[in-house]
């Protein structure tokens, strides 16, 4: 393991790797490997975005940051190093609740957490109202019938329409399915005898963190975000 903690980046790449970490190569029987997400804290513990392994392994790698492995309730610390030798021994025993990375030598299990050793600062409390945020709010679910569907069978409903003043807000806009959306028309709900099945509002926090929340991989970020009111920036 020599060397591995001191590696840095290049200049400019703020994703380089350690060194033995191959792009790409993750173990395939687990399948994330470098694309997994990592939750980072900052200094205070407090949750500021969410990174791919690899640029958390970049941060591990040059002492900017260290794990927190949370272990029947016990706040585990883990330097790159340690956390290499942690991860030998769950390879041996708990491959299953891990994504990894294959390195020349072994494989890293990949941390769920990190916090960051000289940042104590939070991010902008604002979630982006976007296609993708929308429709992680609603869950693919029509708001009219209740119906869930593949992102390709649904639509943005102005609620109030545009027609008659309705605007691009948080608690304007929502999921429909194509037939919901044609029969609502250019009309209200109340215009068209149609209720929406909940109140459209904005999120608290990032609606794709609640959905990756809904894993068992991730279920300890929720201690780190269930008070959080700010919004966790997607990275």
């Amino acid at each position: 393991m020599a060397g591995h903690g001191t590696t840095s980046p290049q200049a400019g790449n703020e994703d380089a790797l350690p060194e033995g970490v191959a792009a790409g190569d993750c173990a395939a029987s687990v399948g994330l490997g470098l694309d997994a997400k990592v939750l980072v804290l900052n200094k205070l513990y407090m949750a500021i975005r969410v990174i791919p392994a690899r640029r958390a392994f970049s941060l591990l790698a040059c002492d900017l940051a260290e794990v927190i492995h949370i272990d029947d309730g016990a706040y585990l610390t883990y330097d790159f190093d340690s956390w290499t030798e942690v991860s030998q021994a769950a390879a041996q025993h708990d491959r299953e609740h891990h994504d990894w990375v294959r390195t020349v030598r072994y494989d890293i299990a990949v941390p769920r957490i990190i916090r960051l050793l000289g940042y104590d600062r939070l991010p902008a409390q604002c979630v982006k109202l976007n296609r993708r945020n929308l429709f992680a709010r609603d869950r693919n679910h029509c708001q009219y019938c209740g119906s869930h569907f593949p992102t390709s069978e649904l639509s943005i409903d102005h609620v109030i329409p545009k027609s008659q003043g309705g605007r691009d807000t948080w608690e304007n806009l929502v999921c429909s399915c194509i037939r919901c959306n044609a029969k609502k028309g250019g009309r209200t709900p109340k215009q068209a005898n149609m209720k929406l099945i909940t109140m459209p509002k904005q999120p608290k926090r990032n609606p794709l963190i609640s959905m990756r929340m809904g894993h068992d991989r991730y279920s300890s970020w929720k201690q780190f975000l269930d008070n959080a009111y700010w919004s966790v920036e997607l990275r």
